[in-house]
Parts: structure tokens; sequence; C-alpha cells
């Protein structure tokens, strides 16, 4: 029974957790404005991309990054994933498809073979990334417009919703902000990449040019939801992060490493500002449509 509970604790850790709520945000924006919540299958969806998709995305990167993460003393966290045995990984790929299969099957069956292509282009975005020699995890500036990838929640979203896709303008903001909080992940992840010998955006920049790149993502982020779905709110909000960030790069950390605890705070707040948003963005809507 204990070893049955530390394997699910280890799934858990493996499927990021504490990136559960971002995948929600990007999940409700399609159904902005529209009453969803009394659909079986838009919760099904909802489902899917927290363990689920977290475990495929989450899981499979542990597998690869063994070394890595035994020198990331962030891992072996339920906010930041495993920190795994090499036992543990040999199992986890069946655990993957074993969770992925009835949630797909679900999918094929609500919504026809349009979902093949659309599993197929996640699959391969998660094989590219964590492919043979590093994959384009260790070819930067790869690394990071792989994360467009992510945009594949809007679509599933919008089918399961049965509402339509989002205007190309909420498409690019979603590219650039998941391109963003991925760099930020290797701006944490600095010394552990570089221990391991792995180049990544962040290391081949150095932190402070990192954090400028990464003011340069919410300055735009700010200006397509400002401009396109006037969104005042949230272009104030990603306006106010890149403000803070520039300060961080200038005045405050600079190239001095965040704390484990830091860290952990940051990832916490972001969940908090996302749960907060949440009802927020989807009464306003304003993410589905273009106004200008």
């Amino acid at each position: 029974m204990k070893r049955f509970v530390r394997e699910l604790q280890f799934l858990l850790k493996a499927s990021r957790p504490g990136f559960y709520l971002t995948a929600l945000w990007f999940y409700l924006l399609p159904a902005g404005g529209v009453f969803v919540f009394d659909s079986w299958r838009f919760w099904l969806g909802a489902v899917y991309v927290t363990l689920p998709l977290g475990l495929l995305i989450y899981g499979w990167n542990d597998i690869v990054d063994y070394e890595t993460d035994r020198l990331n003393p962030r891992k072996g966290t339920f906010l930041f994933g495993a920190k795994a045995t090499p036992a543990q990984l040999r199992r986890l790929p069946l655990a993957i498809a074993l969770v992925q299969a009835p949630f797909l099957a679900a999918f094929l069956w609500l919504e026809g073979w349009r979902v093949l292509p659309w599993a197929a282009a996640l699959i391969l975005a998660t094989a590219i990334y964590n492919g043979p020699r590093g994959g384009l995890k260790g070819r930067p500036p790869f690394e990071l417009l792989n994360q467009i990838g992510y945009v594949l929640v809007f679509v599933l979203a919008s089918w399961l919703a049965g509402v339509p896709q989002l205007p190309w303008s909420t498409f690019v903001f979603g590219a650039l902000f998941a391109m963003h909080s991925h760099l930020f992940g290797q701006i944490m992840d600095v010394v552990p990449d570089r221990a391991a010998g792995r180049r990544t955006t962040a290391v081949v920049l150095g932190i402070v040019l990192s954090k400028l790149l990464l003011v340069g993502f919410l300055v735009v982020e700010a200006a397509l939801v400002g401009w396109y779905s006037a969104d005042l709110a949230m272009a104030a909000f990603l306006a106010a992060a890149a403000a803070w960030f520039l300060a961080d790069a200038t005045l405050l950390w600079r190239e001095r490493l965040y704390e484990t605890a830091q860290m952990r705070l940051f990832l916490l707040g972001w969940n908090a500002v996302a749960l907060a948003s949440m009802p927020l963005v989807w009464w306003s809507g304003a993410l589905t449509r273009i106004v200008r």
C-alpha cells in the first residue's frame, strides 16, 4: 500500500500541479462570455488539461532530464515536479500512455477524426522537444519556439465548448505567453542547466539579458491584448509585470539567483493571480474577439 501511495505521489508530482491553473486559464479563454459550466464535455477537457496533459508534457521531460533534475534544488515538489528514481522513470512511459488513452478515445468519439491530427501535433511537439541528443531543449532559441504547441489547448477547448476558435491575436498572445513562461523557468534553472552541460536560451544569454528578453515578450503581449482585444485590464497587468522584470534585471536581483523560497513564492503568486482572474477573463470575453 505504501508503495502504491508513493507511486501516485510521484505521478502527481511529475504532472506539475503547480502549472494546473495556468493550463486551466488557457483552457477557459475560448469560452469567454459563454456559459459552458453545465456541459460535461467542457469539464472532461478541463480535467484533461491538468494531470493527464501535464503528465504527458512534463513526465516525458522528466524521463530525459534525470541528470539535470538531480542537480535542481526546486525539484521533488508538487509545485515544480518530481525528482525521480531510475526505476520510476522506467515505469513512467506506460503510466503516461494509460492515462492518455481514455481521454483521447473520448475526444475521438466526441469530435471525430479531427482529433487525430490534434493529438499527433501534441505528441510530435513533445517528442521533438525531448528528442535524441537533447532534442530542441538543447538548441536555443528553438526550445522557446517549441512552446507554441501550448496553443493546442485553445483548439481543444473551442471544440469541447462548442465555440468558435479564438482570433489570431489571441493565438499569438498565447504562444508568446507560453514562451515567456518557459524562459522564466530557464532563468530559475540556469545553475543546474549549466552544471549538466545543457544549452538553453537563458544559459546562452545570461540572466540579465534573459530577463530583458522576458520584458520584451511581456510588452508585445500587452500591446496585442490592449490594441486588438481592448482588454485594458490584462494589458495593464502585463505592462506592470514587464516593469517589474525590468526593475529586477537592472536594480533588484540583476544577475543574482533567486532562492528556492523566492521561486516558490513567484509560482504561488502567479497561481493566485490566475485563479482570481479566471472569472474576470471569462466574464469579459475580451480575448475571444478582435475589436480593431
